[in-house]
Formats: structure tokens, C-alpha cells, sequence
């Protein structure tokens, strides 16, 4: 039975350009580059973007404090004041390509709590930012409930900068078990190149929450998995391209980027928030990857950015 997707007109030329070969206007031909940079600055996040220049990040990702008085950082009398204040910089910033994603929940009872549902009404109605996908990161473990269902996921805002916007739905393919591809193979409507590559991972992620005993905790309280990150990294930047988290927190974004080639800002005011990302950065496992990378504490931003931007690329 047809669904809305096969009368959708984006959807019907994405299919005749592949048939035909042809790139996207979105393609980027990207290298992989020989080294990549990383700077962190202890900061305040508003000060420090207002010194980002126009259309020089492919994405920014952050996941913001929730107003849920975890600590002070997570402490504002009226939050969504303080978020217009960030998020009408994120406009500017982004590339003509540039993506957007923030973590946040909907399950919030109070006005003055940080809803995300508040910050998607404001990006609509108050940016010219387009609307993508709603991603649900579903996990089975969590807090019990009594006066409501009991929450299992979050979710993540994928906005863009323009309808050209970056996506690499391959870099993030599941891959198919053997059984399931043998049947797939068989059946010739479907496209064996597909099969091959994996599939959607849809916009429901399935990917379990971090246990206190998890090898990855370096011990900041909101960590998300890395390989959550990942899949937002991998699909909506490329190797090169700069992402921006202006609430750094753990620095798993940062530690994600060095593994991705990807080149990154980290901005927290947190004096602690070094101390975490170091962690990472001891934890991963180079025997793979071995990128070449430099990380700088609180560096001269112009110039930073342009050794970013001439990085040599092979």
C-alpha cells in the first residue's frame, strides 16, 4: 500500500538520481584530513558565540542544561529567556549546508522547566530554520512512575540551515544480518546496492543509556553514549568540517570528532569540564583509527579557526 512517502517530490528525485548517478546539490567531495584540531574554551556560551563568524560551522550539537537544578549550571528562573539568546545565534553561524541538533525532553510539568517543545516553537516561528527530523533515542532502562507512563526515551531536534543541508545516510546504515540479507537479495524490487550498504536506521535509535559502571563514564552526570553522538556526527558532518557544542559538559562530542576526522569547538564554563574530556581522550582506542589531532585550551579563536581551514588534506 503506498504511504506519503511516494508521492513526496524530494523523495522521487533522490530515487532518479541515484538511478542516473548523479550527486545532490547537497554533495560535498570531501578528504579525509592529515590532522585535526580541537579547541576547548572555558567560557560562558553567549560571550563566546557572538564571536563565531558567520556561516562557519557544518554542525552544532548540544545537549543543554534542562533547568532540572541538577547543579548550578542547571539552575535559570526563566529558561527559555536565556535559550532565545543562544539559539538566535545558531542561524547565523551555520554554513549554507549547516546542521543543527539538540537534546531535550518533552516530559517536563512546570513552565519554567526547560522544554524542549518551547525551544522547537521558537525555532520555528522566530529563525528561518528548517525542520528535519524528530529523532526518538530510545533506551529500556529508567526511572519507574506512579502518575504517569514511565519515560523511556528522549528526543533530538534536527534542524537545517537550508534545504541544501549535509546528510549522509550511508555513514550511518545498520548493517543486516546474513539471514536477513540472503531473503532481501531475493526479493527484485529492492535495491541490492542498498541491501549491501544497510538500512535506515529510522528516526527511533535504540541505543542503551550509560550505566554507573559503564567503561566509558568519565564521570560527568548528563554523559550520552558515544555512539549516539556518533550517528549525529557521522551523518550530518563530514570529514573536515568543524562542529561546534557550546555546552560541552564531558566532551564526548570533541572525543567523537578526533575518532571521525572532524575538526571541533568545545565551549563550557566549567572549570571541571577539561578534566572529563581528558578521560576520553585516554580512553579511546587509536589501534584502528590513529587520527592525528591537536587540542588546545582556550586559544586565540581567529587564529584557531584558520589553522582549521588550511589544515592539509590528503
Amino acid at each position: 500500500m503506498p504511504n506519503r512517502s511516494h508521492f513526496n517530490s524530494a523523495h522521487q528525485m533522490m530515487n532518479r538520481l541515484q538511478k542516473v548517478g548523479a550527486k545532490h546539490s547537497s554533495y560535498v567531495d570531501y578528504n579525509i584530513p592529515e590532522k585535526t584540531y580541537h579547541a576547548w574554551f572555558i567560557e560562558d556560551a553567549l560571550e563566546f558565540l557572538q564571536r563565531i563568524p558567520d556561516s562557519s560551522v557544518q554542525l552544532v550539537l548540544v545537549d543543554p542544561p534542562y533547568n532540572i537544578d541538577l547543579a548550578q549550571w542547571d539552575t535559570f528562573d526563566d529558561y527559555m529567556d536565556w535559550a532565545h539568546l543562544w539559539l538566535d545565534e545558531i542561524e547565523r553561524i551555520l554554513s549554507p549546508r549547516g546542521n543543527f541538533a539538540i537534546f531535550g525532553g518533552f516530559q517536563y510539568q512546570t513552565l519554567k522547566k526547560g522544554d524542549l517543545l518551547e525551544v522547537m516553537h521558537y525555532l520555528r516561528h522566530h529563525t528561518s530554520l528548517r525542520f528535519v527530523n524528530l529523532i526518538i533515542w530510545y533506551y529500556r532502562n529508567g526511572m519507574s512512575a506512579h502518575r504517569f507512563f514511565a519515560n523511556r526515551h528522549e528526543e533530538i531536534l534536527w534542524f537545517a540551515k537550508t534545504k541544501k543541508y549535509y546528510f549522509d545516510l550511508d555513514a550511518v546504515r545498520v548493517p543486516f544480518d546474513e539471514r536477513t540479507k540472503k531473503l532481501y537479495l531475493r526479493d527484485k524490487r529492492l535495491n541490492p546496492d542498498s541491501i549491501e550498504k544497510g538500512k535506515n536506521p529510522t528516526n527511533v535509535w535504540q541505543i542503551g543509556r550509560l550505566n554507573s559502571n559503564a567503561k566509558e563514564r568519565v564521570g560527568h552526570p548528563t554523559q550520552k553514549p558515544i555512539e549516539l553522538i556518533r550517528r549525529i556526527i557521522r551523518g550530518l558532518s563530514y570529514p573536515g568540517s568543524l562542529v561546534l557544542d557550546f555546552f560541552a559538559g564531558s566532551g564526548t562530542t570533541g572525543r567523537v570528532c578526533v575518532e571521525e576526522h572532524r575538526h571541533s569547538i568545545l565551549v563550557d564554563n566549567d572549570t571541571d569540564s577539561t578534566n572529563y574530556f581528558k578521560k576520553h581522550l585516554e580512553n579511546m582506542d587509536l589501534t584502528s583509527l590513529s587520527p592525528n589531532y591537536e587540542v588546545v585550551l582556550n586559544p586565540n579563536l581567529d587564529n584557531y579557526l584558520k589553522i582549521m581551514q588550511n589544515a592539509d588534506t590528503t
